[in-house]
């Protein structure tokens, strides 16, 4: 076969140059779609999106293919958008597969062309205000579906989704029935009052029966009108019986008013005497907490060296009480005595040894409780139906409620650095644990409502020692999703298993989603392999807690703390570090964040004039 001159300079000069031209054209309509995007919807943070800088690796949350020829990924949680998102903008992003707009606050309607994208795999709008319909359309490669928390109105059509994995439209105001395609999917719609299904929703039979109207507001008709105003005119009532029936009644109310007060100054009076044995016995059990405690020992608590409280028993019953919680190994109060001092009384349930096991192991708790990331145990009472613990009161309170509690706009976000001090802290206090009886001491109840603060927000570990007094290790759901699988199986703790617990814990910081959430919550039931999964599709910017968003300085910190924790939630327990290597690790990333930190002020000294 001849050269053919004509057709070399078509395959090696024309056609490239058509290639080129039709790439560039492609990553410009992605980034005029962009830009009508951010024109279109106002936003807090300002986006450093402009025609002048390269889309694929200046713009922020935009993320674009090996060969820089489309946009793949948008990420922008968290960054302050609000109002409505405009048609033919992110829908025009004909490559895109990763949409995060979770945690902003977006309303209206969502374009029916975003969902609707052919290569959209993950779409994620949790958190904002969304108004409009259920979507009707969607993609067939989608994934991960996320639009729990915001305001979906109407009823569900019946779509077919044979790709996802994850939906999610739990918190919203949808109604009617879960239509078959979604049925396997029964808790994704937690949280819509007005939808029915299968468990855990209200069940489909059930119907709302609407009152009877009211035969005040029936209207007489035309024929017995005139009977109707004679037969009102014959009852009115004179002016001194409206009166006497207004005088009555208001010396009906004061009277019940006075009732009230003199009731809640007796309540007021006797509530500091007798609370704490009061609200035992009206909590835990049907008899009287004093028939626990025997008469011969009623003022034996016993005080370890040290503590300087200056109480028995009987002023420990006497002082106004309130319930802390309910936790795996019994009920905890906090307890105010009438000098002031306020404890922390653990009243331990199923306790399965005598009472000289259970001194020796109080011995051991009070060893452990001396290292400053272990809450130390003050006092103890034992008798054959009551065993109380008593501790110093930490009004910081947990890790959980710091993590969990009170997640609106105006409450003062976690920052990077009290989270660090809090899990190295955390690890110290577990490592130390884990140097009693010779190297083999476990904890075996490491969550984060388990770990208390300081006012200082030091961490510190409570529950320690306590395991081995009860009857077999916990497997309740509040445990479950910090507990390793070899656990599950075997109902054996190790050290290895509380390292699990703890990797479970670090994921818990760095993701603010508890480990076995309620169905629905973000469909989170094991935290682990949620993380994971997320990892493993190269979304890692989804893992993190939207608070951290604002912490960019930090985000090679974060990931190095994910990958720690990773390997500690090892499935394999000999593939897991032991605390002291948790530590070194959490210790190196700690260095190497403050040397970045100060490297970074001096550059920033220098650039300043």
């Amino acid at each position: 076969m001849k050269f053919n001159p004509f057709i070399a300079f078509f395959v090696f000069v024309l056609l490239p140059q058509q290639k080129f031209v039709q790439v560039v054209a492609d990553l410009d309509s992605d980034k005029q779609a962009l830009l009508e995007f951010a024109n279109g919807v106002p936003h807090v943070k300002k986006l450093n999106w402009n025609l002048a800088t390269p889309v694929c690796t200046s713009w922020v949350g935009i993320t674009c293919n090996t060969n820089g020829t489309d946009v793949i990924a948008v990420r922008l949680p968290g960054v302050g958008l609000y109002g409505t998102i405009p048609s033919n903008t992110i829908g025009k992003l004909k490559a895109l597969k990763v949409l995060s707009l979770r945690s902003n606050n977006i309303n209206g309607s969502l374009p029916s062309d975003i969902p609707s994208i052919p290569s959209l795999q993950c779409l994620f709008l949790q958190h904002n205000n969304l108004s409009s319909k259920f979507p009707v359309t969607f993609s067939p490669r989608l994934r991960i579906v996320d639009f729990s928390y915001n305001s979906i109105s109407g009823t569900i059509p019946n779509v077919d989704l044979p790709s996802v994995k994850v939906l999610n439209f739990s918190y919203n105001n949808l109604s009617g029935s879960i239509p078959s395609s979604f049925k396997r999917f029964p808790s994704s719609f937690i949280g819509n009052p007005l939808l029915c299904g299968s468990e855990p929703l209200k069940p489909c039979s059930e119907s709302v029966v609407s009152p009877s109207p009211s035969p005040l507001t029936d209207f007489p008709s035309p024929k017995t009108g005139s009977q109707n105003q004679h037969a009102t005119s014959k009852n009115k009532l004179g002016v001194g019986s409206i009166i006497a029936i207004v005088v009555g009644g208001l010396a009906f109310v004061f009277l019940l008013l006075a009732v009230i007060f003199i009731s809640c100054l007796k309540r007021k009076h006797s509530g500091s005497n007798g609370m704490l044995k009061s609200k035992i016995s009206q909590n835990d059990k049907p008899n009287d907490f004093g028939s626990g405690v025997q008469e011969a020992e009623k003022n034996k608590l016993f005080f370890f060296e040290g503590c300087s409280y200056n109480f028995d028993l009987e002023d420990l019953l006497k002082a106004s009480a309130e319930v802390l919680g309910k936790g795996s190994y019994g009920t905890t109060y906090k307890a105010a005595l009438e000098e002031g001092t306020q404890v922390v009384v653990k009243r331990l349930k199923e306790v399965a040894v005598g009472k000289k096991e259970f001194e020796q192991q109080m011995e051991v708790v009070n060893r452990v409780g001396r290292h400053p990331n272990v809450v130390p145990l003050r006092a103890y009472y034992y008798s054959k139906d009551e065993k109380l613990l008593v501790y110093n009161y930490m009004p910081a309170g947990s890790l959980f409620a710091l993590l969990h509690g009170n997640r609106t706009s105006d409450r003062t976000p976690l920052d990077w650095d009290t989270r660090m001090k809090i899990a190295l802290g955390t690890a110290r206090g577990i490592a130390n644990i884990h140097t009693e009886g010779g190297g083999k001491f476990t904890h075996g109840n490491i969550k984060s409502s388990n770990v208390l603060l300081s006012d200082e927000v030091e961490a510190c570990v409570s529950d320690a020692g306590l395991t081995p007094l009860m009857n077999a290790p916990l497997t309740t759901s509040r445990i479950v999703g910090y507990r390793a699988p070899e656990v599950i199986e075997t109902r054996k703790i190790t050290q290895k298993s509380d390292v699990y617990s703890f990797g479970v814990l670090l994921l818990e910081m760095l993701t603010a989603k508890a480990p076995l959430q309620p169905s629905g919550q973000d469909d989170v039931v094991d935290l682990p392999r949620w993380v994971r999964s997320v990892v493993r599709e190269e979304w890692t910017a989804e893992v993190f807690d939207v608070e951290l968003l604002r912490f960019q300085t930090f985000q090679e910190e974060m990931v190095q703390m994910l990958q720690i924790a990773l390997t500690c939630v090892a499935k394999t327990p000999d593939m897991r570090p032991t605390m002291d290597e948790a530590i070194r690790m959490i210790e190196d990333v700690r260095q190497s964040e403050s040397k970045n930190r100060t490297s970074s002020e001096a550059e920033s000294n220098i650039q300043t004039p």
